[in-house]
């Protein structure tokens, strides 16, 4: 994980998709389980989809609160 990934996170929009432009912190769930079932797009956007899953898939949300309050 990169140092700025985080804030990526609340600010980056999805790129193209069903959620084209839904910030990458508010993608749903099942949208993120998709991805870690069919594969994760290559490059900084896959990775930042698949910390997102991890975040969301074990609950820890709260860790970007006080990242989307800047």
């Amino acid at each position: 994980m990169a140092p700025d990934d985080l804030d990526k996170l609340v600010s980056m929009p999805m790129p193209f998709g069903k959620h084209k432009g839904t910030v990458i912190a508010d993608l749903p769930g099942n949208y993120l389980a998709w991805f870690a079932r069919e594969g994760f797009p290559r490059g900084e956007i896959g990775r930042l989809l698949q910390l997102m899953h991890e975040i969301d898939h074990n609950g820890l949300e709260g860790l970007l609160v006080p990242l989307r309050r800047r």
